[in-house]
């Protein structure tokens, strides 16, 4: 079960890294220059103000992840293939695709084919600022690949598998034909606790509350911005 948890959580922890990169050596502006920038893209975000109380940042966070966002997509969104693009960025020995497309459609909610900065923003306040809960939430709704409110091992083994594909040559152990198996098989043996052959949120929560692994990645999260 560790192993799996572990593997399941260097994806998003190199989002983060990706995160840290956007908002990297932007701090210097001031608010004038952020303002300005809020009316020059074809995407115009809700006002700041109705973000900061929608989200866990405050308005100069927001400054600061827009200019950020903006600099990456100067069109306001991001498209599936841009955030392809951008994640790829982070794994040039590995195929991070298939992982970045699981991301892409975490992040986007109206599932319209395009991230919005609201959505960036929100999907970023709960993973970095929201509670134990609602972080479990949100990662079961990444794995839970289908929607249907349940994770099934079909599921999990393409979500481990594109896990390997974005590690590539630096997956330790190296990759055999039956470790994702290995790993999906370990994770049910911990989260399923019916044995119905689909694991629930409950479930999931229940599971990964007892796991100090997975408690101690979502802390990691914790200090990214």
């Amino acid at each position: 079960m560790a192993g799996c948890t572990q593997r399941c959580q260097q994806g998003l922890l190199k989002f983060f890294q990706c995160v840290r990169r956007l908002i990297s050596g932007t701090l210097s502006k001031d608010k004038v220059d952020d303002e300005l920038e809020m009316t020059m893209v074809c995407h115009r975000p809700e006002g700041l103000e109705q973000l900061e109380a929608q989200t866990n940042f405050n308005k100069r966070e927001l400054q600061v992840l827009y200019r950020g966002f903006k600099n990456e997509c100067p069109s306001g969104v991001v498209n599936e293939e841009t955030f392809k693009h951008i994640y790829a960025q982070f794994f040039p020995h590995g195929d991070a695709s298939t992982y970045a497309h699981y991301l892409f459609n975490a992040f986007d909610s109206a599932h319209n084919g395009s991230i919005k900065f609201e959505d960036f923003v929100m999907g970023l306040s709960i993973l970095l600022r929201g509670s134990v809960r609602e972080k479990l939430q949100w990662t079961f709704n990444l794995y839970d690949i289908n929607r249907d409110g349940y994770i099934n091992k079909e599921e999990m083994t393409e979500i481990v598998r594109a896990i390997y594909d974005m590690m590539g040559k630096y997956t330790y152990p190296a990759l055999r034909g039956d470790v994702p198996q290995q790993h999906v098989e370990a994770f049910f043996q911990k989260m399923d606790r019916n044995k119905d052959g689909v694991v629930t949120l409950e479930e999931f929560i229940l599971a990964c509350q007892e796991d100090e692994n997975m408690m101690r990645s979502l802390q990691l999260f914790e200090n990214v911005i």
